[in-house]
């Protein structure tokens, strides 16, 4: 029997492009070590979502997103509460897929209290 996932419908499709989009072009690889240096000057963990929202790490790490004319923040409470699952469940499982020498180098970030 193959696993499924089960598939949720995004109900605010285009806030949840923008902020898809955005997570994406700071995960690419030739930025996503910025987006982890400004992390660790905020102080922020890696896998909390929420901080990283509310510090705007990444309209700071994102200049499409900030030449937006909104902010990541906007965006994010603009989705419903299961829109907003999915974007966390995203950002968690693009955290998951850096490179071992990324993570590595960052491993302060990824370590638990």
């Amino acid at each position: 029997m193959d696993f499924h996932k089960a598939e949720i419908k995004v109900e605010s499709e285009k806030e949840f492009e923008e902020l898809k989009s955005s997570i994406n072009r700071i995960f690419a690889p030739a930025r996503v070590e910025g987006f982890l240096k400004r992390m660790t000057g905020k102080g922020i963990r890696i896998r909390d979502w929420d901080g990283v929202v509310a510090k705007r790490l990444l309209d700071q790490s994102d200049e499409v997103l900030a030449k937006s004319g909104t902010t990541s923040q906007d965006l994010y409470q603009a989705l419903a509460l299961s829109d907003q699952a999915q974007m966390r469940e995203f950002y968690l499982s693009r955290l998951e897929e850096l490179a071992p020498e990324t993570r590595t180098k960052f491993k302060e970030l990824y370590q638990y209290y």
